[in-house]
């Protein structure tokens, strides 16, 4: 499949492209375009969900890719796998916001899938490259132990033996693949590669419920990504011919024909929750996998109530201290009981800045936490 764009001639019905019952969205804050059931407009974003999808009725044609796809990843994760990642995700920490909850994850997770490429080509090339051979050398060392003296051991040792290769490639190579979005590197870098080999053939409900994130980048745009994965292929195909042990300094001279594109669709869970400003955090789950990844943020406003709380602690300890160390005048015994108070209301007041200092730590080092 090639590039192609909607024709602007006459309107464009999305619903005969796609096979199903279809409108296009766009959100007005993370500009991500999605296809969507029609008449099931999401009430938030399921990337970001802070804005809200709004239909797109004209220029379509101005799109990169509107054609739907060839192939898709059903989604395998068990609920079970997914239960317990959102579970593991919502606990363990110290002073998490009120809406951080695996109930509150479960009930907003909604299914989007995200665009990837996969092009075939035939390769014909000529190539050069140094490949190693591994080969054993045995040394003898003398080593000294306590009561056995001087004693000589073998060591073998495994060494590479560079010899340089040169040859022609023809070769098909199928299903490499090229990215789609521009967040696809992101996506993979915290959620993990997808199994590409269980991929089904798209029918109209294979997508069914969930919206479909279209592609941002074109075949032309993504070319240059695919290519270093060509490469790696036909040098680990070369080194194999070779009955090379490694390969090095691979320099080839390609011409590709017959390129052939296919769009496929990863599965993907997107939920959310707030945070102390009532802004939406997204938590996304591979599909395959049940693996989750998110920002983790605790609450600074309820790690201030707990230093009010035990401030006012150290206050009341500090006060019914300071009574009995007055007291201590008439009753000397008292005296010693109201010191070791205010040494230890001075104690709790200290440890109330402890949830304060631990958020602020938390929080300045939020990143990505996977599960």
């Amino acid at each position: 499949m090639s590039d192609q764009t909607v024709s602007s001639a006459s309107p464009v019905d999305v619903t005969s492209i796609w096979g199903a019952p279809s409108e296009i969205a766009v959100c007005e804050v993370c500009d991500w375009t999605f296809v969507v059931p029609q008449a099931s407009l999401p009430s938030k974003c399921p990337r970001c969900f802070r804005g809200v999808l709004s239909l797109v009725q004209n220029q379509l044609e101005n799109l990169p890719h509107l054609h739907p796809p060839e192939l898709y990843l059903p989604f395998t994760a068990s609920d079970a796998r997914l239960a317990q990642a959102i579970q593991d995700f919502s606990k363990g920490l110290w002073f998490p916001p009120g809406d951080l909850t695996a109930q509150n994850l479960r009930a907003r997770l909604q299914r989007v899938y995200l665009p990837m490429w996969l092009v075939d080509g035939q390769v014909n090339a000529t190539w050069k490259a140094e490949t190693g051979f591994d080969y054993n050398v045995v040394s003898h060392q003398n080593r000294f132990s306590d009561g056995g003296g001087w004693s000589e051991h073998a060591v073998t040792e495994t060494r590479i033996r560079w010899e340089p290769r040169l040859g022609r490639l023809q070769r098909t190579y199928q299903n490499v693949l090229a990215p789609a979005i521009e967040e696809h590197a992101q996506v993979i870098r915290q959620l993990g590669n997808f199994d590409v080999a269980k991929s089904q053939p798209v029918k109209p409900e294979s997508y069914s419920g969930a919206a479909v994130r279209l592609p941002n980048r074109t075949t032309q745009d993504s070319w240059p990504e695919a290519l270093p994965a060509f490469q790696s292929t036909a040098a680990a195909e070369c080194q194999q011919a070779a009955a090379a042990n490694h390969i090095r300094s691979f320099a080839w001279s390609p011409e590709f024909h017959n390129l052939n594109w296919t769009l496929l669709l990863l599965p993907v869970l997107m939920t959310y929750y707030l945070d102390d400003d009532k802004n939406p955090v997204t938590v996304t789950l591979h599909g395959q996998t049940g693996q989750l990844s998110a920002r983790r943020r605790a609450s600074m406003k309820r790690a201030q109530n707990a230093a009010l709380w035990i401030g006012a602690a150290a206050v009341i300890v500090f006060i019914l201290s300071a009574l009995l160390a007055v007291a201590g005048i008439v009753f000397p015994p008292a005296l010693v009981v109201g010191g070791i108070g205010i040494l230890l209301a001075m104690v709790i007041g200290v440890c109330a800045v402890i949830p304060l200092g631990v958020v602020w730590r938390v929080n300045r080092k939020a990143g990505q936490v996977s599960f």
